[in-house]
């Protein structure tokens, strides 16, 4: 498959030196460190204690395979027998959950521009209003391979690198936690962001299966379907190209290059939905044999939605990639728009191509800003102090994945592992929340996939969606991110409920 990254920004070889000296490094890990904070939420200062370290995972023969580093942030003078208890990671599926941690709803929040504008270099972390902790207690988890989780014992690289062995590996983890903090009575729910989807619905359907109730699953940015994804489509198949579409619009909506543009963007956006599973569809259905009128309609239409040039659009056979619509969209300025996050802008090296050469939202400036602000706050802040480099984003890990599932051969898909969990434990509800210019996982193909579950109708109210106008990390566009912390207030309330 053609996988175009996520997040990796770690070399190979950096991460294959570090593997070798995982059970070294490991053994001299220090204790987990506990420190005590306060953060105001609301008007009202809510004391926490943070803890953060690693703890071993081992096989069925207690052998130790592996060293989890994990952050919890539980809230002090609460009942843990009630008090929910969240589980956070993010995707890749080589990246470390930095991103999350102090991007979205931790108490502390890196101080990243809400208007599009990259970081400077020692951006500040400061204090975060937004964080859930006025609702659950908090756990941010590294995947093995990434952040300061390493492979360590026993453990090999096929032990933890591919869709069912990271289900397997975060069902122990969560059971792990959750045991050692004695809080197999508390609400629990599951957060995942992009790859982290797949990772939360496949963990979910195995945490229920080995005993573990679940109240709820928020996805963010879902990545559960990559047949919706701009990555391994061959020759004829064209889901993805329906999938893409409206959010195309949306951020050609947002740079104002259409041809007229539409006051507000939802009612817009309704319409290109329309167009996209109507006329659009069945045109590319046709393929070879649609006629010279109807391609011609077909054309038109997708200018207006879309501003790119007709011939363009002819040329490229009505399907617009998203690679080359972010190159294509300022291309008379030499701009490129970026992947992850639609908003953010920036030169384009190569003004002669066809596609993005790279992705201006999650350039060297962002992950830079990332990993600095986090390594000093695990360091001067929590207290835990380990003489090797935090991995945000591991390359290795990327490239040995396994997608395939026992002898599937489909593209991976977790819809059917989240089907199961809903229909198996009737109390558990979904959270998805979108980004409308988010050009990495599309909003249209999200509400595609949830919609075809299969669930029986009394559990289709449990599937909710929040829709924010930001990109993939909706928690950099400071609006969004308090509407979404709105809308997870009201659905922590109901799935736990409260």
């Amino acid at each position: 498959m053609r996988m175009r990254r996520f997040a990796a920004v770690a070399t190979a070889a950096l991460t294959a030196c570090l593997a070798l000296a995982s059970a070294r490094a490991s053994a001299a890990d220090p204790p987990v460190a506990v420190t005590h904070h306060s953060v105001t939420v609301g008007g009202k200062p809510i004391a926490y204690t943070a803890r953060a370290g690693t703890f071993p995972l081992r096989n069925a023969e207690g052998d130790e395979i592996a060293r989890v580093f994990a952050v919890s942030y539980t809230a002090d003078g609460t009942n843990p027998a009630t008090r929910p208890v969240t589980f956070f990671w993010n995707g890749g599926p080589g990246t470390a959950t930095m991103w999350l941690h102090i991007g979205s709803y931790g108490p502390v929040r890196v101080a990243v521009p809400s208007n599009a504008a990259l970081p400077a270099p020692g951006t500040p972390l400061m204090p975060n209003p937004d964080t859930l902790l006025d609702l659950t207690d908090i756990v941010f988890i590294d995947a093995v391979g990434t952040g300061y989780s390493q492979i360590t014992g026993k453990g090999t690289p096929k032990t933890f690198y591919g869709i069912d062995e990271d289900a397997r590996a975060f069902d122990d983890i969560i059971r792990t936690w959750t045991t050692d903090n004695n809080r197999w009575s508390s609400p629990k729910f599951l957060f995942g962001e992009s790859y982290g989807t797949m990772r939360a619905a496949t963990t979910v359907a195995r945490l229920q299966a080995d005993g573990m109730a679940v109240n709820g699953v928020i996805l963010l940015s879902s990545a559960l379907d990559y047949n919706a994804l701009d990555i391994g489509q061959g020759l004829g198949e064209d889901y993805s190209n329906v999938a893409f579409l409206p959010s195309l619009a949306a951020v050609a909506w947002y740079h104002h290059a259409l041809p007229a543009q539409p006051a507000n963007l939802e009612p817009f956006l309704n319409e290109v939905q329309a167009f996209a599973t109507g006329p659009y569809a069945e045109a590319l259905m046709r393929g070879d044999t649609l006629d010279a009128a109807t391609r011609r309609a077909i054309v038109a239409k997708l200018h207006a939605y879309t501003g790119l040039d007709e011939a363009y659009i002819d040329r490229a056979n009505l399907r617009i990639d998203p690679s080359r619509f972010e190159h294509q969209l300022e291309a008379s300025r030499g701009i490129v728009v970026g992947r992850v996050d639609a908003r953010y802008q920036g030169p384009e090296l190569d003004r002669t191509g066809d596609s993005a050469t790279y992705d201006p939202s999650f350039s060297d400036a962002m992950t830079d800003a990332y990993v600095g602000a986090f390594t000093r706050y695990v360091r001067d802040d929590l207290g835990f102090k380990v003489d090797r480099p935090y991995i945000g984003g591991s390359g290795a890990v990327n490239r040995q994945w396994n997608y395939r599932r026992t002898n599937s051969i489909v593209a991976p898909n977790g819809a059917g592992d989240l089907r199961a969990a809903m229909t198996k434990n009737p109390y558990l509800r979904v959270f998805s929340a979108n980004g409308y210019f988010d050009l990495a996982t599309p909003f249209f193909g999200t509400e595609y996939t949830l919609s075809h579950l299969g669930l029986d109708p009394s559990l289709r109210s449990h599937v909710e969606y929040g829709f924010y106008k930001s990109g993939h990390m909706v928690y950099h566009n400071d609006d969004a991110r308090r509407a979404l912390k709105a809308d997870l207030t009201r659905f922590y309330r109901e799935a736990a409920g409260r």
